[in-house]
């Protein structure tokens, strides 16, 4: 599973909802769709990487100032989950081995990771980061992949059955493990950002944190339009979705890569400890919420479509996109 630092690969796109919008943070255009209904949009930096929030509304002050509230939870978040800041309480917990009295935040995204590694037979493993860590350091120094004795060595720390998670502390069952939350945060924090404008009275609105969650029907358009190209190559061929109170998300096998060829993805198979094989080379989930379709995307790349297509059935209402080495797609959906 992924693990690079927070600055998310761009494989989704909010499609063409609001062409010739100002980029500035609360920038605000008359749409015909509704009376008296502007778009509110906000472009900024979230998890190092682009982000951007719509908003359908009346009330513009409203908008403004909930936008404003939305960049503070968005830094708080990042200080939980960031893997760069020594301060945060990721970055803690992998240093100490143990974090007591962890932010509700940690141990909710950790039960649903949990949740996550059990359904799909371990496919996802926040425990991968020791693995990562050596992959990257490794083709930083020699231009190489890491020698198979000290693959093995690192893959002696992964195992996310052996982190004990509870609202009182989360601690490691071995020194030397580290979590990363790459595969996933993304995901929670667009979900947190999405209730916090919801909280608000924002009914009609887009959170794209390079995972994307709607509500609303984009000004009684029907919905908002996302464009799906998870590797992009598909061009004018990518898949486009309606969304309407649903998320979705997208990984790629080497969506970034260790080596500068471009060959050796980034996405390790917490079981091998070398990068995903899987016949998928992309996957995108709609769920709904952003977290889970995250997770299960990255999961999807390297469980493999056998593995991924009975894990899918542990979360009714989930349905995924899976595009092959030869660029061929098809979806799968889980019943319920």
């Amino acid at each position: 599973m992924t693990t690079s630092p927070l600055s998310r690969r761009r494989f989704l796109m909010i499609s063409a909802a609001a062409v010739g919008v100002a980029g500035a943070a609360g920038a605000a255009l008359a749409l015909p769709a509704q009376a008296g209904v502007q778009q509110v949009r906000w472009r900024g930096i979230a998890l190092g990487a682009a982000a951007e929030i719509r908003l359908m509304t009346t009330d513009t002050a409203q908008a403004d100032a909930l936008l404003a509230a939305t960049e503070r939870e968005i830094r708080r978040l990042e200080a939980i989950f960031s893997l760069h800041d020594a301060s945060s309480a990721l970055a803690r917990l992998n240093r100490d081995g143990r974090l007591d009295g962890p932010p509700l935040e940690m141990v909710e995204l950790l039960a649903l990771s949990a949740r996550l590694h059990g359904a799909t037979d371990g496919a996802f493993d926040p425990s991968i980061q020791p693995l990562w860590a050596l992959h990257a350091e490794s083709h930083a120094a020699t231009g190489k992949a890491p020698s198979a004795e000290a693959i093995a060595k690192a893959h002696r720390l992964v195992g996310f059955d052996k982190v004990g998670i509870d609202s009182d502390g989360i601690r490691f069952g071995q020194t030397g493990m580290a979590l990363t939350l790459n595969g996933i945060a993304q995901g929670f924090i667009t979900d947190r950002i999405s209730a916090l404008l919801r909280a608000g009275g924002m009914t009609d609105l887009v959170v794209d944190m390079g995972e994307i969650r709607a509500n609303g029907t984009n000004g009684g358009t029907g919905g908002w339009p996302v464009r799906l190209d998870p590797d992009h190559s598909a061009g004018s061929a990518a898949e486009r979705l309606q969304l309407v109170d649903r998320a979705v998300a997208s990984s790629h096998a080497r969506g970034t890569t260790f080596d500068k060829d471009g060959l050796a993805g980034h996405i390790l198979d917490p079981r091998t400890g070398a990068p995903t094989k899987s016949s998928i080379t992309g996957a995108s989930v709609v769920a709904g919420n952003a977290a889970l379709a995250d997770g299960l995307s990255t999961a999807a790349l390297v469980a493999g479509e056998a593995t991924f297509a009975e894990a899918l059935q542990a979360f009714p209402g989930t349905r995924a996109r899976l595009v092959a080495a030869d660029g061929t797609a098809r979806w799968l959906k889980a019943e319920g």
